[in-house]
Parts: structure tokens; sequence; C-alpha cells
């Protein structure tokens, strides 16, 4: 919801930076899997109780996933790093509910259950509109210049950011926040298939 107003604000603190990587040839593609390395030791920290730990990794990784693109822009994109940029995202996503679910099953186990579920489902709405928007030769600039599709919705990437952090500055409010969240996400689905109908029905 608020991914379309934050990116330019974003993007012009971190056009210095951008450029100056770009200038080195610095490869997009290396921003993306660091950021998913990253992501991944963020989930491990939770997993291990080391939460401010996770919030730091956490806010690298998404630094390098708003970097990623802008290098790629100015490097001349290729259609590879879109893809990996999707996957890069999906995959620290779905790592750090697990992290909530190891540190405290007992209390976290299954409300990170639930976030996934939602997540996943979200995901398959989401790729899928991509995937009839390209069929029908539909262009989308809400959130900037993508390799796909990008359907806004209630949940988006600033969203999903302000809640891991969240988590991790209260983690014990995680068995609360996730199943709330998990139901926007849902909804924010549930809209994405709605308005999937309404362009591509008939």
């Amino acid at each position: 919801m608020f991914d379309r107003h934050m990116r330019p604000m974003i993007e012009r603190r971190l056009a210095h930076m951008a450029k100056a990587l770009a200038h080195r040839h610095v490869s997009a593609n290396w921003l993306t899997g660091a950021g998913v390395v990253a992501g991944l030791m963020a989930a491990l920290s939770v997993a291990e109780g080391a939460f401010w730990a996770g919030l730091a990794l956490g806010a690298l990784s998404r630094l390098l996933d708003g970097l990623d693109g802008m290098v790629a822009r100015l490097n001349s994109p290729g259609p590879i790093g879109g893809y990996l940029d999707i996957l890069a995202d999906f995959t620290v996503f779905a790592a750090l509910p697990i992290g909530f679910a190891v540190v405290a099953p007992a209390t976290n186990a299954l409300p990170a259950v639930f976030l996934l579920a939602s997540f996943f489902v979200n995901a398959a709405s989401f790729l899928g509109f991509a995937i009839l928007a390209e069929q029908f030769g539909k262009r989308s600039r809400l959130n900037g210049e993508k390799s796909h599709f990008h359907a806004t919705g209630l949940i988006e990437g600033t969203e999903t950011i302000v809640f891991f952090g969240l988590c991790m500055i209260w983690p014990a409010g995680f068995a609360v926040l996730a199943p709330t969240f998990a139901v926007l996400t849902l909804l924010t689905a549930i809209a994405r298939v709605r308005r999937a109908w309404q362009m591509f029905a008939d």
C-alpha cells in the first residue's frame, strides 16, 4: 500500500550510493545474492534469540534489495535480474517466520505456519497476476520500473518490512502480530484475485 509513496523517497536517498556501485561495476545480481545472505543470517539470528542482530541484518538485507534494482537500471538490466530479485524476496520473507517458530515453538509455531500459508497464497496471486498481465500486454509503473507487472495491494514490501521490524523489537508479540498480518495478507490476495477477474475474465 505504501510502496509507491516510499520508493521515490528511498531511491532519492540511495541514488548516490547506487551510482557509486554502478561506476565500480558492482553486479546487481551480486547485491541480490548478498541481500539473501543477510536476510538468512537475520532469520538465523532470530532463531537464536539475537533479535537486535536480526533487526540490523534484516535492515542490511532490505538496503541491498533496494540497491540492486537501482544498480541494474544504471547498468542496463536483464530479465534474469528481475527473476532473481523476486526469488530473493520470497526466500527472505519465508525464512524469517521460521526463525520465530524455532526460537519459541510453543507460542510461535502455529502463528508462523499461518503466516507462511498467507505468504504462499499471496505470492501465487501476485505471480499469477503478473503472468496474465504479460499475456495481455499490461504494464504498470506505480511501483517504479519493474521486470514484471507489479500488482499493488494492501500488504506490500514496506508493510512486510515494518511488520518484521516490529516483531524483532517486540518478539513476545509475534504470536499476536503474525496472525493479524496473515489475515491482512490474505485480504490482499483476495483483492488481487478480484482485480484480475475484472481485468482479464472477458
